[in-house]
């Protein structure tokens, strides 16, 4: 009766803002605090940081391919050497903003197209691993249940943890719908905290195609920049406490 609900923040940029990291930092036990590749400035990502650290939130690196301009929803062909610099050069600046503010980076989420890649692609996914090692083995991974990374992390030593999504549509075969087809994002506030409900007392969930498929979550995410974040998580966060559920960090 223990669960996460984590949610993706520090993706402001510049003169653009991009969700409420401050008012979701009192509802999330975990943070996935962008690390500059596919969002947020080191202003930004320093404050949100600091945030965190007041609020008691457990931060966890939200590495991406280098892609600004798309938001890090873009395949990036890279090599994976090159790949595991770019993570690494993350990992590096976020351990270092954090210690800053008297917290510290306790897993890594991969962000957008590279978290989806690295589900099934088994070189960016070793890239992605090799590079948390090299920067720091204590750190956990959150990922897809099934998930190839998940599989070459556990081999090489680091804790992996399951992730499910409170927004986002399934396939049946348990990976996410692509955002470029019809319903794959989930913005009824009500039938969202409903679902997690379900996510986490039944371990299942009901797919895009009506079939009920299986999900097994350490962490549950809502997606900080959708418009309806801040009332989606809280009422998430009163639905797993009406449920009994003992909400926090699990990867502190």
């Amino acid at each position: 009766m223990r669960i996460d609900l984590n949610s993706d923040m520090g993706e402001s940029y510049g003169r653009w803002t991009l969700g409420d990291d401050h008012a979701l930092l009192d509802v999330v036990s975990s943070a996935n605090v962008a690390c500059g590749f596919h969002a947020g400035d080191p202003a930004g990502i320093l404050k949100t940081l600091a945030n965190a650290a007041e609020n008691g939130v457990c931060v966890g690196a939200h590495v991406a391919y280098h892609d600004l301009a798309g938001f890090g929803r873009r395949f990036v062909d890279e090599q994976p050497a090159d790949l595991k610099a770019d993570v690494m050069y993350q990992l590096a600046a976020l351990e270092g903003l954090a210690a800053s503010v008297g917290t510290h980076v306790s897993y890594v989420k991969p962000h957008g197209a590279l978290y989806n890649r690295i589900v099934h692609d088994e070189r960016h996914a070793r890239a992605v691993v090799d590079a948390i090692v090299a920067i720091d083995p204590s750190l956990g991974l959150l990922t897809l249940p099934g998930s190839v990374v998940g599989e070459i992390a556990a081999a090489a030593g680091l804790r992996v943890f399951r992730e499910a999504f409170a927004d986002r549509a399934y396939m049946p075969d348990g990976t996410l719908v692509p955002r470029t087809q019809p319903g794959a994002v989930i913005s009824d506030v009500d039938a969202v905290a409903a679902r997690v409900s379900r996510m986490a007392s039944a371990g299942e969930v009901v797919a895009i195609d009506g079939s009920v498929i299986p999900v097994a979550a350490d962490s549950v995410c809502v997606h900080g920049d959708s418009p309806s974040a801040v009332a989606m998580a809280r009422a998430i966060r009163a639905r797993l406490d009406a449920d009994g559920f003992d909400v926090r960090a699990f990867a502190k």
